[in-house]
């Protein structure tokens, strides 16, 4: 019997509050800013808040956080809504910050008539001075002396628009001496005349996060709010507002973010790559982007199996990326059809195979005999792997050689007889002979060989392209790394083969399957793919090639 899995901390506050009698059913919420696509961290958030809930027979609330019109836009928030929907969850509302926008007024307005709130009419920096610093207290400026009644005014003039971008802000009147900055009077509401993606013109005021966050929280009876660990300093606002606001007590808790290896995890950084045009835009197969795993290959249950294994911790760590190209390669080898695909070719001639052709049989996938069998056509003339043959072999050489037998998968056995050159000495063909009592499934022939080649019948192979995809940079810390970060783009992350030889069974294979092109790697259809032009994107290779290289280092 395996051993039941332990609780993570959030788990265990979860329980002892349904055990208490706290809240009698969870609801979690994930909040994403629509202001790009979300990517393997955002992953990690959407499974620990949506599995939180499954778990718990609870719900969560899918809510845009859409409080900058400036960076927003309706492409993020379908972006975000195809990826979670990927990713295997189901939300129970969708929700904007911005359907709250009157309530939050409303709540600022209570702020302001209890004189916990009040317009300051200072500039940006001049703000920031009289913050003071971490060892020196803060002080007011005269803007905090205004009656509850003038700042009722300014406010609603404020909302009216009757003021420019920057004039006026609303904060709260909390601890000009505490040790956290956040709580030296924050600022909960700026001027801003943008266009919403949502509420078009009909705002030009807009809450800051941490005003429209936890009541956000607090109107949708969120029980569990769950946070990175950047979020700490801001748990005493959010408390204080809900306290002073008097309404349902979310309360928010922190988990490490995702870090990994040759990884960025910033929108920021992720939009400056597309502008530049240093990848093909979001998707790009290269992206830590859910959208460009997905267009990669990568099966949604290997993300959320690497967010299992990974855990939730409340230390941030750097995990390897190798884990989840692991997570990535035990999925695909259960599910991955196999597919015979020749990259560099060499003809290969049986001189003594009869004209015409035969169909052998083979399997899909011998990790699920679900799959089934195929038909592969199989005649006198076949491409096999240029790197498959050696003229002049060293010792345990297994693969094909003058003189020497190989298998040829799910067919026959074959004797390379002779090497024939063009003018210019390069091999061009090989000559062989098969011997036909050796055909996989029936063989009479007694002969043991040691090498199995994959190989593609010339008259009946199609072509693809071939984008071979690697690791977007050439460093394990990116964030940490010296410079920009764009100096660590590694120059070898896409390699595209124009044209390889395949089976044709790729022509009638569903789009949306997963492939094992044999020795090769797992492949999955691109979105240029057509008829026409087929076009592969490389998943992840079949062993870890970047171990292999650390070690030679």
């Amino acid at each position: 019997m395996s051993e039941e899995k332990s609780l993570n901390f959030i788990e265990e506050i979860v329980e002892a509050d349904l055990s208490a009698g706290k809240y009698t059913t969870v609801v979690t919420r994930f909040p994403p800013e629509p202001n790009g696509y979300l990517h393997i961290g955002h992953a990690k958030s959407i499974c620990l808040n949506f599995g939180l809930a499954k778990k718990y027979g609870g719900s969560t609330n899918l809510r845009f956080d859409d409080t900058n019109p400036v960076t927003e836009d309706t492409e993020y928030v379908e972006s975000i809504k195809d990826d979670v929907r990927w990713l295997g969850f189901e939300w129970a509302n969708e929700l904007y910050a911005s359907d709250y926008f009157d309530r939050l007024y409303a709540f600022a307005h209570k702020l302001i008539d209890k004189g916990l709130a009040y317009v300051d009419d200072s500039a940006s920096d001049e703000i920031a001075e009289q913050k003071g610093t971490p060892t020196s207290p803060g002080r007011r400026n005269r803007y905090a002396d205004r009656t509850a009644e003038e700042n009722r005014q300014l406010f609603a003039e404020m909302r009216e628009g009757k003021y420019p971008d920057g004039s006026k802000v609303l904060r709260a009147r909390i601890d000009m001496a505490s040790s956290n900055m956040l709580m030296r009077d924050p600022i909960l509401y700026r001027i801003k005349h943008a266009h919403h993606h949502r509420t078009g013109d009909a705002w030009c005021i807009y809450p800051m996060y941490d005003f429209a966050h936890g009541q956000s929280d607090s109107i949708e009876n969120i029980t569990h709010s769950i946070c990175t660990l950047e979020f700490i300093p801001h748990r005493e606002l959010y408390d204080w507002c809900i306290s002073n606001l008097e309404i349902f007590p979310s309360h928010q808790y922190e988990f490490a973010r995702l870090n990994m290896t040759y990884t960025i995890m910033s929108k920021r950084k992720l939009l400056q790559l597309v502008n530049e045009g240093h990848v093909s835009g979001w998707d790009d197969p290269r992206m830590s982007t859910i959208s460009g795993m997905r267009r990669r290959g990568y099966p949604a249950e290997a993300i959320r199996d690497f967010c299992d294994r990974i855990g939730v911790a409340k230390r941030e760590n750097l995990i390897d990326v190798g884990l989840l190209e692991f997570c990535v390669r035990e999925q695909l080898n259960k599910l991955a059809l196999r597919r015979m695909v020749v990259f560099d070719p060499l003809k290969l001639v049986l001189t003594n195979y009869p004209e015409g052709e035969e169909y052998v049989t083979t399997d899909n996938n011998p990790e699920d005999p679900a799959a089934g069998e195929r038909q592969v056509p199989f005649s006198r003339e076949l491409y096999i792997e240029r790197e498959d043959f050696m003229e002049n072999p060293p010792k345990k050489y297994f693969r094909l050689a003058p003189g020497q037998m190989v298998r040829l998968k799910s067919a026959y056995i074959i004797r390379c007889d002779e090497v024939i050159r063009d003018a210019d000495g390069h091999i061009t063909e090989l000559h062989c002979s098969y011997l036909p009592e050796s055909r996989s499934g029936a063989d009479t022939s007694g002969i043991q060989v040691k090498g199995t080649l994959h190989w593609v019948s010339v008259r009946h192979a199609i072509t693809a392209e071939l984008r071979l995809y690697d690791r977007l940079f050439k460093v394990e810390d990116v964030a940490n790394a010296e410079g920009e970060f764009t100096d660590h783009l590694n120059p070898d992350s896409l390699q595209v083969i124009e044209k390889v030889y395949a089976e044709p069974a790729l022509l009638q294979d569903d789009a949306a399957a997963r492939f094992q092109f044999l020795r090769k790697g797992y492949f999955h259809v691109d979105k240029d793919s057509n008829p026409g032009n087929l076009v592969f994107n490389r998943t992840v290779t079949l062993k870890d090639t970047w171990a292999k290289e650390v070690k030679k280092g």
